[in-house]
């Protein structure tokens, strides 16, 4: 992505002042196009409805071994052998809960991410296409290519907008 926009600054250099007045330059941030979108906003609000059970009990699960390791190192000199071992199997058996869990939990919200993205992704690009053909660009920008820039140049919440507006 830098070497083309290398390539499109040369090549911008390169034109004559007359000919780099007809060039429409625009810039876009496609991250934040597709995040600040109705579709993902309500993507972002289902997951927490969906993942946040399993949120909950891995909070519970840190909670408990968190109070169960206090506990060892605030009274497990003065425990009985007994008590101490009980502890710390409790404690492990937590860990490995919390972890196993964890993971199950990365996993299927990676999953979810990566499924509202593939629906997400050709609407957004129609979008960005409509956007481009309607403003008929020359070249376009990523945002985090571009140093600065004008905000009349930046097209993103207009392809925003047009995303919201193809449901």
């Amino acid at each position: 992505m830098r070497k083309l926009t290398q390539l499109v600054l040369l090549t911008t250099a390169l034109i004559s002042g007359p000919a780099l007045a007809d060039i429409k330059i625009a810039v876009l941030n496609y991250q934040m196009a597709l995040l600040e979108s109705d579709a993902a906003k309500k993507y972002a609000v289902d997951a927490e409805k969906k993942f946040g059970p399993q949120l909950n009990k891995l909070k519970t699960l840190e909670s408990d071994a968190k109070r169960i390791q206090d506990r060892l190192m605030k009274d497990g000199e003065r425990m009985q052998q007994a008590e101490l071992e009980r502890l710390e199997l409790e404690f492990k058996q937590k860990a490995r809960d919390f972890q196993s869990q964890s993971n199950d939990l990365n996993e299927a919200k990676a999953s979810a991410d990566r499924e509202m993205l593939d629906k997400l992704k050709p609407k957004l690009d129609k979008a960005v296409e409509e956007v481009l053909k309607s403003g008929n660009y020359d070249i376009v920008l990523e945002r985090g290519s571009v140093v600065d820039v004008k905000p009349q140049l930046d097209i993103t919440l207009r392809v925003i907008e047009r995303m919201n507006q193809s449901r």
